[in-house]
């Protein structure tokens, strides 16, 4: 049977004990409903709980929650066993909590969750020891992960997925994964090395479909879109300042965003995603979505991005544009038209511009060594 997390909204006077209590209604009666729970979490500051059942559907659950004692949830999705244990670290009842006869466990499912991306394009030929630099980069990144505690949900060579219970562990995290980078860097001065790591922190079920889907679309947005090596989210920010009362997160480097940033941000991500393929899309186009005229789309673009919405639009079609190359299934005019370029000869240009390379030599590069 498939597997579902459920979302209830309580009132301010709801306590882990009344959860507790709610819980064990359900199991005394979810065989009529073929049903099965599995666990629960429960948000006292944030006064929300989340039920982990395995059930035919939505419906069932719904029902068995109605029958038991009339505490219907607010959203329900299907979710994966093996992601929800990544991100919340268990799926079951936590042992120590069994002897309590009511078995109250009062563990938030709020997580801080971290993106960390990083992209080599070599303007020279690549230096052979690169690869295994990647390597031992790789793994000081998930010796840094364990010492704070940070759970891997996903990882690519180039793209890590990290869920922390802990805001302030994930900034540390942050900070000397952004230190070793550096070391790595220096040693590869001909290297064209980016590194980017997203911080958000939210709730696993919302008003979207997926799991988590806000927070880790936010984190990795933060990666593609803002300038700065380490961005964090304006809760982030705020959550790490209220745990560290006598330090701050203003003098470690990292670029904030307030909500209203993060509002523009989605606004104008939801759009470009929609869009930028299309080889008529004008910056004229992007002031309406995000409700500003275009001197303040250019000023705001230039604050948050550190780009022009031109160069914003063109930068984002080139990397589309490479991670089609990387898959060696078109050649370099079907990319070209797909990703919104008028012509070949155009898209050349702004490639080699760009990563120093003609998309023609990049081929050729990616032949004589792997891609990182």
């Amino acid at each position: 049977m498939p597997i579902f997390m459920d979302r209830h909204d309580v009132s301010e006077t709801v306590t882990a004990e009344i959860v507790a209590q709610l819980h064990q209604q359900d199991l005394k009666i979810q065989d009529q409903f073929g049903c099965r729970g599995l666990t629960y979490w429960f948000d006292d500051k944030r006064k929300t709980a989340f039920c982990l059942v395995e059930a035919p559907a939505k419906k069932a659950i719904a029902k068995m929650h109605q029958f038991a004692h009339g505490e219907v949830p607010n959203k329900i999705i299907e979710v994966d066993a093996h992601i929800v244990e990544s991100f919340l670290g268990r799926i079951e009842d936590p042992q120590k909590a069994k002897d309590n006869s009511l078995n109250i466990i009062n563990d938030p499912a709020f997580r801080a969750v971290m993106v960390i991306g990083l992209r080599s394009v070599a303007k020279k030929p690549k230096d052979p020891g690169l690869k295994s630099s990647f390597f031992n980069y790789s793994q000081e990144i998930l010796n840094l992960l364990k010492v704070y505690e940070g759970t891997t949900v996903k990882k690519t060579e180039n793209y890590y997925l990290v869920s922390f219970k802990s805001v302030t562990k994930a900034v540390h995290a942050a900070i000397d994964i952004r230190s070793v980078f550096h070391d790595l860097r220096n040693q590869l001065i001909s290297e064209n090395i980016i590194l980017k790591i997203g911080l958000s922190a939210g709730a696993p079920v919302t008003e979207k479909k997926l799991f988590f889907e806000d927070t880790i679309k936010l984190a990795e947005r933060m990666c593609k879109a803002i300038k700065g090596e380490i961005v964090v989210s304006s809760e982030v920010k705020e959550l790490y300042n209220s745990e560290n009362s006598k330090t701050s997160t203003n003098g470690e480097n990292l670029f904030s965003l307030t909500p209203a940033d993060e509002n523009f941000l989605t606004l104008l991500m939801d759009y470009t995603e929609s869009f930028w393929f299309n080889t008529n899309l004008k910056v004229d186009d992007l002031s309406k979505p995000v409700g500003c005229s275009k001197s303040q789309l250019y000023r705001k673009m230039i604050s948050l991005t550190g780009k022009s919405p031109n160069t914003f639009i063109k930068e984002y079609r080139l990397n589309e544009a490479l991670a089609l190359l990387n898959k060696n299934n078109r050649n370099i005019s079907e990319v070209a038209y797909e990703t919104g370029f008028t012509s070949p000869s155009y898209f050349s240009k702004c490639f080699q511009k760009k990563y120093g390379y003609l998309p023609s030599h990049y081929f050729a590069s990616k032949a004589r060594s792997p891609a990182i």
